[in-house]
């Protein structure tokens, strides 16, 4: 009798363990990623080539103590004599370790005929990290660095700040419009009589599976009759109509779900539809909003295809300027870390924001049986 209740005991606590364990592995998979790109966006460029970004975490690390500048008369294509050694550059550059401890590294290309001179230490902090990343991203000004070789660079800024504001500029009204939107289209299929309702709720449902590549080339012709191509309201337009049929059904499917009591005891007071709908159904609905608002933000903020066609590079958006940024800038990753975390706060901001409803407007769009 004894030994039914302790196996179930044992199987729940392992079952336990392996949902906790395997939702810990998950996490720390996507969060490790996250905190390198971090870290690496307010490491300097000549760090980043040389360490990887957990450097910044205590370890032993060899800090300069000195340099050796070469005479002009030393052959740097030969082997090179210097403190008492014999190597090549090539051994140089890697680090050649003396037998006192400290450790020689070439600096730069050859003609710079400068060796650094490193002795290990144990580094607790990471001083060198800045801020001047963010900067450089954020700004439309020339910038200067140096790779890994020693050399300046000369690049030209993003205008980073521009293109977030855009992104806000795009995102809020796209993720607000559908959801006023939708509300009311989901409370009439819900709790009003009309003709031809079954019909037209059934033709919502079918455009969730009309791909949004088909449409592109019709609405765009249309735009551009209309003079709206490259304008902000094209756009809010655009993601309106994408996303109105998963916010209809999404909320239908919730708000169809409320007690019918609640509605017929306002109706017995002589409330009407327009009061029923903003005193009752829009505060009870908060749950599907909020999961909804997450969806569509985040796709709305993620977007490039949507703002390369119908907004155009002349109001450049987040991910527009992220595109330009790897195919101008692909080796500088100071840069693209640093703009690829000022793209990912907004939307993290968001989601944490309104995380606790997420479950609850998932489960409210789900299908009832």
């Amino acid at each position: 009798m004894e030994t039914k209740p302790k196996s179930f005991r044992s199987q729940k606590l392992l079952s336990s363990f392996l949902v906790n364990g395997t939702l810990i592995l998950i996490c720390l998979i996507w969060f490790v990623p996250v905190l390198g790109v971090l870290i690496t966006s307010f490491r300097l460029p000549e760090d980043i080539f040389a360490t990887g970004w957990w450097k910044v975490f205590p370890h032993n690390a060899w800090v300069e103590s000195g340099e050796i500048k070469l005479d002009p008369s030393v052959d740097v294509n030969g082997p090179i004599q210097v403190e008492g050694i014999t190597s090549t550059f090539t051994e140089l550059r890697t680090g050649v370790v003396l037998p006192d401890g400290r450790k020689l590294v070439w600096y730069g290309n050859k003609r710079t005929r400068l060796i650094k001179v490193q002795e290990e230490h144990m580094q607790w902090f990471d001083t060198s990290l800045t801020l001047k990343n963010y900067q450089d991203v954020l700004s439309n000004q020339t910038i200067t660095f140096k790779d890994a070789d020693g050399n300046e660079i000369v690049r030209q800024g993003n205008d980073m700040a521009t293109a977030f504001l855009n992104s806000i500029a795009v995102a809020v009204p796209s993720t607000v419009i559908p959801i006023l939107i939708a509300a009311f289209a989901a409370y009439g299929f819900a709790w009003m009589n009309f003709p031809g309702r079954k019909v037209l709720f059934v033709v919502v449902v079918a455009l969730l599976v009309v791909a949004l590549q088909l449409a592109l080339v019709p609405i765009l012709q249309d735009y551009t009759k209309l003079n709206l191509n490259g304008t902000f309201l094209a756009i809010w337009m655009a993601h309106a109509g994408f996303g109105l049929p998963l916010a209809i059904y999404l909320l239908f499917n919730y708000i169809s779900s409320l007690p019918r009591e609640i509605l017929e005891s306002a109706f017995i007071d002589g409330a009407s539809h327009f009061t029923i709908f903003t005193d009752l159904i829009l505060p009870l609905s908060v749950p599907a909003l909020a999961s909804f608002a997450i969806f569509q933000f985040l796709w709305v903020w993620n977007d490039y295809l949507v703002a390369l066609v119908f907004l155009g590079d002349k109001n450049r958006v987040v991910t527009m300027a992220l595109a330009a940024m790897v195919g101008e800038k692909g080796q500088d990753w100071h840069l693209l870390t640093s703009g690829a975390f000022i793209s990912m706060i907004l939307p993290l901001t968001v989601f944490f924001a309104l995380q606790r409803y997420f479950v609850r407007g998932m489960m409210a769009g789900s299908v009832k049986g």
